[in-house]
């Protein structure tokens, strides 16, 4: 069974890791692979389907593989042209602002905002995240969705 500690840790997992391949991406070192292992470590694709809509993406919306997935956060792909790489922002720091938490057994379900911050300022995302626990107790996403806030 999951805990909702352990969605928090996986949270945190996820924030860490954005930050690093920022760090690796700021000092020139291989980012690429680092964020390849990023998503190789938190999103399940290498064991079952994953659902990923990104923030920053509307031209080809949803990422069902990790190859889009990789472009979504590093960019470099020629059949994703509208990637400018998320995790290339400069991004200093992430805060997770959960609205609620509910745990199903092996599957947990996540909802809030996401607050990202550079030095152009802050962006408030809206997120949705299934978390799901394999027989090895490793916890994977096999859901992403996020969006930008609704203006008026």
């Amino acid at each position: 069974m999951i805990t909702k500690e352990e969605v928090l840790d996986i949270q945190k997992q996820w924030s860490d890791g954005l930050l690093k391949i920022v760090s690796k991406h700021q000092e020139n070192k291989d980012y690429i692979i680092e964020a390849s292992n990023f998503i190789d470590r938190l999103y399940a694709y290498d064991s079952s389907k994953v659902l990923f809509k990104p923030t920053l993406a509307s031209d080809i919306q949803f990422r069902k593989t990790k190859e889009s997935a990789l472009s979504y956060f590093i960019a470099g792909n020629s059949n994703f042209r509208e990637d400018d790489g998320f995790a290339l922002k400069g991004w200093e720091s992430v805060r997770w602002e959960n609205t609620g938490i509910q745990v199903f057994d092996n599957i947990a379900i996540a909802m809030g905002n996401y607050y990202f911050k550079n030095a152009d300022g802050n962006l408030k995302v809206e997120f949705s995240f299934v978390y799901k626990k394999d027989d090895c107790g490793s916890i994977k996403i096999i859901l992403h969705d996020s969006h930008l806030p609704y203006q008026k």
